[in-house]
């Protein structure tokens, strides 16, 4: 949003899989479509409601397949105005994901032992969807 004409993008992601409770890595699909800017508009036409928006600044780093977005999340003070935000926290959020075929459970070793190498100032921690709800 920096920069404006700059390509939008929606992101599906799946329910998390059911599987190995062992596994480091909280494990879905996901599919990713770029689209025009009137994006908003056509999914209010489609039926769907705004239910939150928010405004995430940082960085991204890529290391292979990984990738990892260091950023802060903003609230909007005013609805559809991205210029009137506020941080929710003086925390960075970071997020490390990996696009990679079904079955590939040796992603997740990958992914923790990168973890591993930020600790103590990041702690890798699967988040759990129920509880978000």
């Amino acid at each position: 949003m920096d920069k404006s004409g700059m390509p939008w993008h929606l992101r599906y992601l799946g329910q998390p899989e059911i599987g190995d409770k062992n596994r480091y890595a909280l494990v879905r699909n996901c599919v990713d479509i770029a689209t025009s800017d009137n994006l908003t508009d056509f999914l209010v036409e489609m039926g769907f409601r705004m239910d939150h928006e928010f405004v995430a600044k940082g960085h991204v780093f890529r290391k292979g397949i990984m990738k990892i977005m260091v950023y802060k999340i903003f609230r909007i003070l005013m609805p559809g105005n991205t210029e009137s935000i506020e941080p929710l926290s003086l925390s960075y959020l970071v997020e490390l994901n990996v696009v990679a075929p079904a079955g590939q459970d040796v992603v997740s070793d990958d992914m923790r032992n990168f973890a591993e190498q930020l600790k103590p100032l990041v702690h890798l921690e699967k988040i759990d969807p129920k509880r978000l709800m």
